[in-house]
C-alpha cells in the first residue's frame, strides 16, 4: 500500500510518519515537507514542496491512499485569511490532484465540532474541507475529529493547563468523553483505519476515537 501524506512535520504528522513505517501494510511512504526533514528510511520519500504551487508536484501525487494532517492555530498563522488557506485550501487542492490522478482512498484529521454551518470560524473551515473532500467520492473516505491532542514535550501554556483541567475532571468522572488524546495514539488510529473499514464514509468522532 502506497501512502501519501501531507501535514507530516506537524505533531500528529510526526507521528503517523513513524507508524506508517513500522506498519508492513504500508509498504511506501511519500510525504510532501515544506523543506527536508533529515528522516532517512528506505521507505519513506520525501518531496520538498511549495504548497502554493502544488501542480509542479502532481506528478508525485499518485497511490492508493493519502492522509491530510495539515493543519495550524490561529496564532501562528497570523490571520484568518491564512489558516484558511493553510487548512482548507491546500488540502482541498491537494485532494482534487489525488482524485485526478487516481488515488482512492483519503483519511482525514479534522478536528471536533467541525461543520460548514457553524459560526466558529475555525470549525467551519474544518467542516467545508469535510464536505468538500465528500463530494470528489472517493471509494474510502475517513474523517478523524479529536478533541484535545496531547503533544510531545508541548510549549503551548494553553494547551497543557487544559490537558490538566480535563484531567482533572476525567478523574472526577466529569466530561469523560473529552479526554485528551495523545498524538502518538491518534496516529495509530488513523494509519489502523483504513485496513478495518470497508469502502465508503466513515465518520470517527471525538467519543469513538479512544475505543477505535
Amino acid at each position: 500500500m502506497k501512502a501519501l501524506l501531507i501535514g507530516a512535520t506537524g505533531a500528529t504528522g510526526k507521528d503517523l510518519v513513524t507508524t506508517l513505517l513500522q506498519d508492513s501494510y504500508y509498504t511506501e511512504i511519500v510525504t510532501f515537507v515544506r523543506r527536508p526533514t533529515g528522516i532517512t528510511h528506505p521507505n519513506l520519500f520525501e518531496v520538498v514542496t511549495d504548497f502554493d504551487q502544488l501542480e509542479e508536484v502532481s506528478g508525485f501525487i499518485n497511490g492508493d491512499i493519502w492522509f491530510s494532517c495539515l493543519g495550524t492555530t490561529l496564532k501562528t498563522a497570523g490571520s484568518k485569511e491564512n489558516q484558511r488557506h493553510i487548512d482548507y485550501e491546500i488540502p482541498a487542492n491537494f485532494a482534487r490532484i489525488a482524485k485526478r490522478n487516481g488515488v482512492s482512498r483519503a483519511v482525514l484529521l479534522s478536528a471536533y465540532g467541525a461543520s460548514a454551518t457553524s459560526n466558529v470560524f475555525y470549525s467551519n473551515i474544518k467542516g467545508q474541507l469535510e464536505d468538500t473532500i465528500g463530494h470528489l467520492a472517493f471509494e474510502q473516505y475517513i474523517i478523524f475529529r479529536p478533541g484535545l491532542l496531547l503533544r510531545k514535550d508541548s510549549d503551548r501554556f494553553g494547551e497543557r493547563l487544559s490537558a490538566g483541567v480535563l484531567n482533572f475532571l476525567n478523574g472526577l468522572k466529569v466530561l469523560t468523553r473529552f479526554q485528551p488524546l495523545p498524538t502518538s495514539t491518534l496516529a495509530a488510529k488513523l494509519a489502523k483505519a483504513p485496513k478495518i473499514l470497508p469502502a465508503g464514509t466513515h465518520v470517527i468522532e471525538l467519543d469513538q476515537i479512544a475505543r477505535f
